[in-house]
């Protein structure tokens, strides 16, 4: 029975890991979507005064 109860503790923490991962990466995804937004919304002089471009901002959205 005691092997039974330890299987089934790892595949709910399996379970769990996935879940926290798909969490982990739906923020993710959302925080580039908002940063690549907002700098959208930019004019080509404010993001000149920046120091950005508009080929910048795909780049600064993924954090590279």
């Amino acid at each position: 029975m005691s092997v039974i109860e330890t299987n089934r503790s790892v595949a709910v923490g399996g379970v769990g890991n996935v879940v926290a991962k798909l969490v982990s990466m739906i923020g993710s995804w959302n925080e580039a979507r908002k940063t690549r937004r907002e700098l959208s919304r930019l004019s080509d002089r404010e993001l000149d005064d920046i120091g950005l471009n508009r080929g910048d901002i795909e780049r600064i959205a993924r954090g590279y």
